[in-house]
């Protein structure tokens, strides 16, 4: 019931997808950048000298598409947050060679093995504080290529507008839409860099929001298959969620330590939240999550002990936090957080860095830092109350919820373990603990399946995919559709008649097969396939995918 990272994201440097005005990347700050550089910065093609240290390496070759600060220009921020699973070892054969279908070149004819190190060790190293990025700077970024109120009203293609898939392809930064009853593209544009944190659609299901980890979101109209809007939030960002009623888009940042709330018509930044604790302690954002029966926004936090929820009704109220003197026994008052959004902090027992909630919403599981238990935290009383046992760090953000003798159980996939853990979620007891090959990192099933479908690939069988039977809680099927490849991340389709796997590789492809027999249907070619999200299941809350 969560919303499950993406795996992989590399070093290049994306193009910019048409329809986009070019270039809208970082507004007046980013356009200055590069009139600057290119009058003060050497020509990429002039050889480096070996006496020059790292920032001047960067500057020479890098800063014209990355800025000058390394937060991104035309190319994505260089920073160790937005560099994610990239290891510096793979990080210099890029530097040296360059990365297919992008616009980053190679420099290994240019540099030594040393310093094409100390480049890699340099765009790996924090940066000393956590950068600016706020009102301004937001609002100079955003980007409107299309008039939302000069939109038609219906599709403007023959398909089941609530059967497609937004499929993400990080091997070329492209994202395709799918339509799920005949297995056929109906577009395919170029996406911003490393797309993170899943596809969300409006309620109607008529738009799709994108976040990649260099800040920016992506407005997309799936009745017209074009980019409606773009904006930058921040500089490096975990995801974005999207109010039940569609009104408002919240998006959690790791770099700056902030939330940004969007005006989801056309990306009109709202506020700009910073994330305080205790003591002026801030934090970077986990994620971003929608509780649609509470009408807020849940936030999971990495950095200090608390959860925040943040209403977005009209009759919300003002949030208060801390305790102040009163003459009525048992009323807490407190000081709001201003404006249109007012966080409410919940204390927690531990730092809480992946949610699952329950039907309700009432009650939101999170993974315990130290990777050997859950907690579970009633949102409505605002305080523990359950510890569950589930050692080997549990992706609790790819979990699925399913009914069995009676009363909702949950299970989750670990990163660590091989292993499948089920929960009673009245007694949150673990009942079971199902072996697999390997510990995996999605888990997906479907209210009319009898089946779960799970990867192993953070393992040595990184190539095979296990079905569960819910009944009776035992891998019943194992399937190897692609020998000696990563493949993982199953999603059904509306119906729950097929289910979609990725071979995540650069020539990989989207698997198709029957739910059913089990048997493969159909499959597509394509670059480094991950994520696929299915716009009925997502929209209905789907006890069975990711939210």
């Amino acid at each position: 019931m969560a919303s499950a990272s993406e795996p992989g994201e590399g070093l290049a440097v994306s193009t910019t997808p048409s329809p986009r005005p070019s270039p809208p990347w970082l507004g007046a700050r980013g356009i200055l950048y590069i009139l600057l550089l290119a009058c003060a910065v050497p020509a990429l093609a002039a050889p480096a000298q070996t006496s020059e240290d790292a920032s001047r390496l960067f500057a020479e070759h890098c800063a014209a598409c990355h800025g000058a600060d390394r937060l991104g220009a035309i190319g994505p921020a260089l920073l160790p947050e937005n560099l994610g699973r990239l290891r510096k070892a793979e990080a210099e054969k890029i530097i040296v060679s360059g990365r297919p279908a992008t616009q980053m070149p190679g420099v290994g004819d240019k540099l030594t093995a040393e310093q094409v190190k100390a480049l890699a060790d340099y765009i790996y190293t924090p940066l000393a504080s956590v950068p600016a990025w706020g009102m301004a700077e937001i609002a100079a970024s955003r980007v409107v290529n299309v008039d939302p109120a000069s939109l038609p009203d219906r599709p403007q293609w023959s398909a089941d507008p609530l059967n497609l898939f937004t499929v993400v392809e990080t091997g070329d930064h492209h994202v395709t839409i799918l339509d799920g009853d005949t297995n056929t593209a109906l577009a395919r544009f170029q996406s911003r860099f490393a797309l993170h944190g899943g596809a969300k659609y409006s309620p109607d299901g008529r738009f799709v929001y994108l976040a990649s980890r260099d800040g920016w979101i992506s407005k997309y109209d799936l009745y017209t298959l074009q980019i409606v809007a773009e904006i930058r939030v921040g500089v490096n960002t975990r995801n974005v969620a999207v109010s039940h009623d569609g009104r408002f888009l919240m998006a959690g940042n790791m770099l700056p330590h902030t939330l940004v709330a969007l005006d989801a018509r056309d990306l009109t930044p709202l506020q700009v939240i910073p994330v305080e604790g205790d003591l002026k302690a801030t934090s970077r954002v986990s994620a971003v999550y929608t509780a649609p029966p509470r009408a807020s926004f849940v936030v999971a936090l990495k950095d200090i002990p608390e959860i925040w929820e943040i209403p977005y009704a009209d009759d919300a109220g003002p949030v208060m936090n801390g305790f102040v003197h009163s003459y009525e026994k048992g009323l807490e008052e407190g000081i709001g957080t201003g404006g249109r959004f007012q966080a409410l902090r919940i204390r927690s027992p531990d730092i809480l860095d992946d949610f699952f909630f329950d039907r309700t919403y009432e009650r939101v599981m999170g993974a315990s830092r130290d990777g050997a238990k859950g907690l579970v935290v009633d949102l409505d009383i605002k305080r523990k109350v359950a510890e569950i046992d589930l050692p080997g760090m549990p992706h609790l953000g790819s979990g699925i919820i399913f009914r069995k003798d009676g009363r909702d159980h949950m299970a989750t996939p670990h990163l660590k373990e091989a292993v499948i853990s089920v929960i009673d979620m009245t007694t949150w007891k673990t009942v079971k603990r199902i072996p697999t090959l390997g510990p995996g990192f999605f888990m997906r099933g479907h209210e009319t399946s009898p089946y779960a479908w799970i990867d192993v690939s953070m393992g040595k069988d990184k190539d095979a995919i296990q079905i569960i039977d819910l009944d009776s809680l035992e891998i019943v099927r194992t399937l190897r559709p692609a020998p000696g490849k990563t493949t993982a991340h199953a999603e059904f389709d509306r119906w729950g008649k097929t289910v979609l796997i990725s071979v995540m590789e650069g020539d990989g492809a989207l698997i198709v097969f029957d739910a059913k027999t089990l048997e493969e249907c159909a499959r597509l070619p394509m670059k480094r396939p991950v994520g696929k999200y299915n716009v009925f299941n997502k929209i209905n809350y789907s006890s069975g995918t990711s939210h």
